[in-house]
């Protein structure tokens, strides 16, 4: 949460190029702060399957492989 009373010696957000209305400049302040904010409830998010350790090792080979990839089905 932003503390209110906190006093900023330099601008947080600075205009480069050109002059944004006040609405654009509040719809910038707001996705700032939404996204300094962040998630607060602090739960992991699931991992994803594609980077499960078990999928960076080598599948065992099974008897006959060679045979079986020449061979007709």
């Amino acid at each position: 949460m932003i503390d209110p009373d906190v006093s900023v010696e330099h601008p947080v957000l600075r205009v480069v190029h050109g002059t944004p209305s006040p609405d654009e400049l509040a719809a910038l302040v707001a996705v700032v702060t939404a996204m300094a904010a962040g998630d607060e409830s602090g739960a992991e998010r699931p991992r994803s399957s594609w980077s499960a350790p078990h999928r960076m090792m080598r599948q065992p080979l099974t008897t006959g492989g060679w045979r079986a990839s020449f061979a007709p089905r």
